[in-house]
């Protein structure tokens, strides 16, 4: 009976302490210097969701870098690649695709198949690429990030934090500054299709240069973003947002503070406590028959996002056009 009343205990402190931490996750740093602008929970344990493909495309881009794999390299999707389920390319059992299509599909489309054929082809097999992940993000210094797999699809031990997610982003900036440029992709063509992205914040902000969009029903709805303005450089992270618009309109709003010079130093990212990270909350409460991961709410969006900023798309559509025929 006492250890049941205990064990009891202990579930209505953890109750409670989901009850009480905050309904969302943010940070704002400068991209200069680590310096944490603003941040709400930004060490509270959160689920990923296709944020997690932040860490893929890292992985990719270091193997690019010492030469383990190039660009143009072309692999083939496996049964498991073939069978994830949206968001996806489509892509059928030994279809062929080369590693600069998947970065894209990765970016742009948030494709699950294309994220596991990269693993495969990195790691033989999407657990030991997992394996790999984490221990480059303790490496890095995202202590309170683990991966089980390179989606985000639901995995209950597949956590990260904000503060950790803008970390992440920072060394993508700063350790790939030749491939960067993929996270501010608008679209990109696919055995003669175009698709186009489903990341409103990079279609539409002031100087926006990219990032990743993330959604589960347990994550909610997540974003990292970068932007520059004036020559000043900031990374954002949403976690959690309880709709699509409400995790842009937070990031707006801490970007545009950001740039606008409300916000004081009140720590560096590198030197931020990272030992109370918690459970993860299960965010929203998705009514049953609905699809409960990834941006498939937002794929009514792909098609007409090249409607905004035209310059800016048609510039990165240029770009594109010219480096997949090369």
């Amino acid at each position: 009976m006492k250890l049941f009343l205990l064990t009891l205990n202990a579930a209505c402190l953890l109750l409670a302490s989901q009850i009480t931490q905050a309904r969302h996750a943010e940070i704002l740093i400068d991209a200069e210097n680590g310096n944490v602008l603003h941040e709400i929970g930004a060490a509270q344990s959160w689920y990923p969701a296709s944020l997690t493909k932040m860490m893929t495309i890292y992985m990719t881009f270091d193997a690019l870098n010492n030469g383990e794999i190039h660009l143009h390299d072309t692999m083939r999707a496996s049964h498991h690649a073939a069978r994830q389920p949206q968001s996806r390319l489509g892509l059928h059992f030994n279809e062929r695709i080369t590693v600069e299509e998947a970065i894209l599909a990765l970016v742009t489309r948030s494709a699950n198949d294309a994220s596991v054929v990269l693993a495969e082809h990195l790691a033989v097999t999407e657990d030991n690429f997992a394996i790999r992940m984490t221990a480059k993000a303790h490496s890095m210094g995202m202590y309170n990030s683990y991966f089980m797999n390179a989606t985000g699809l639901p995995n209950d031990w597949q956590v990260t934090t904000a503060r950790d997610m803008a970390l992440l982003a920072l060394k993508l900036q700063h350790n790939f500054p030749e491939y960067y440029h993929y996270f501010g992709a608008h679209s990109f063509t696919f055995k003669g299709r175009e698709m186009f992205g489903i990341n409103r914040f990079t279609a539409t902000y002031n100087g926006a240069e990219g990032m990743k969009t993330g959604f589960t029903c347990n994550s909610g709805y997540n974003l990292v973003s970068s932007a520059k303005q004036n020559g000043r450089r900031l990374i954002g992270v949403v976690l959690g947002g309880r709709t699509s618009n409400e995790r842009y309109n937070l990031m707006i709003n801490q970007m545009d503070h950001g740039f606008d010079g409300n916000y004081n130093v009140i720590a560096n990212i590198g030197t931020m406590p990272t030992n109370s990270a918690g459970l993860p909350p299960h965010q929203l409460d998705c009514a049953s028959g609905t699809i409960h991961y990834e941006e498939t709410d937002e794929h009514h969006h792909s098609h007409h996002h090249h409607h905004h900023g035209h310059s800016k798309h048609n510039a990165v559509s240029k770009v594109h056009h010219g480096r997949r025929h090369r």
